[in-house]
């Protein structure tokens, strides 16, 4: 049987309690909390989407199972660990962590940041604006790929250069899931530079003010997929459709009647340590997805 709930701990940060939501493990911690104890490895930020695909994509669960964090990214999540008797502390969405990153680090020379996402343009906007929220060059580096950038990967040398030239400490990728997912576990090991990674959808989109986020009514009541498909139906619709057997997911969770998938999972695999340098395919990437 597979373990609900469990504990992880880390030197100087003590111990707190990890969730099981089908084969993802959430960590049960506050924003700030996550935030202090975030200092390296790869931060993703669970949804219904990412369940989604964790139960069909290999090279996606080998990308969680190497994650430092997961937070969880939806009320839908949050809810659902609730309704299984595993609750957490709160919904802990990337659109948050993000600016508590560059807020909580404001005056931290040895911190730094490197956008890596949305339209052209849209993350050098993001750049600006973050800047001079903090007051200094937190972010010192940004680039817009383009859309085939995850199977390119002379644009992915090109940035992946970029990236350490900038001497960025921290890159924050959004690209939509999974390909920001897979893109970072694959390429980490060439950013020596990068200590923490974070996976974060549209996130690079709302630091620019280029999409704004629901309000925040619908934020607390769980209903930012509605603003969402209201104001962007074409980006939305699909990702909203197939994440429909979520509910059903639960529920078997809930029974004990969940199986994982064949292939290793973050409830199937032992994390590998953050030196490990794994070189997962990219092969089964949706190519038309973006989050």
């Amino acid at each position: 049987m597979m373990e609900k709930v469990r504990t992880t701990s880390r030197p100087g940060f003590g111990s707190w309690k990890q969730s099981r939501l089908l084969n993802a493990w959430v960590d049960a911690l506050t924003i700030p909390e996550i935030i202090e104890r975030l200092d390296e490895g790869m931060l993703f930020t669970l949804n219904p989407d990412h369940l989604y695909h964790l139960q069909r994509n290999p090279d996606f669960a080998a990308a969680y199972a190497d994650a430092r964090m997961v937070s969880a990214d939806s009320k839908y999540v949050y809810w659902a660990l609730g309704l299984i008797g595993r609750k957490i502390k709160c919904k802990t969405s990337g659109s948050d962590i993000v600016p508590a990153y560059y807020k909580h680090h404001a005056h931290n020379p040895d911190v730094s940041i490197f956008f890596l996402g949305a339209r052209p343009g849209i993350a050098q906007a993001a750049l600006e604006r973050v800047n001079g929220i903090v007051g200094r060059d937190i972010v010192v580096g940004a680039h817009g790929p383009t859309f085939n950038f995850v199977n390119d990967e002379a644009e992915s040398d090109q940035v992946i250069a970029a990236i350490n030239a900038s001497g960025a400490t921290c890159l924050i990728v959004g690209l939509g899931a999974p390909k920001q997912e897979v893109w970072i576990h694959k390429h980490r090991h060439l950013m020596p530079g990068v200590k923490v990674y974070m996976g974060v959808g549209a996130v690079i989109d709302y630091e620019a003010d280029a999409v704004k986020r629901a309000p925040a009514w619908m934020n607390r009541n769980g209903l930012e997929w509605v603003y969402r498909m209201v104001t962007e139906p074409r980006r939305y619709w699909r990702r909203y459709a197939r994440t429909l057997e979520f509910f059903w997911l639960v529920l078997f969770d809930r029974l004990g009647l969940y199986r994982p998938p064949h292939f290793p999972s973050p409830v199937t695999k032992t994390p590998m340590p953050l030196s490990a340098a794994a070189q997962p395919s990219m092969s089964r990437l949706d190519p038309d997805y973006r989050g």
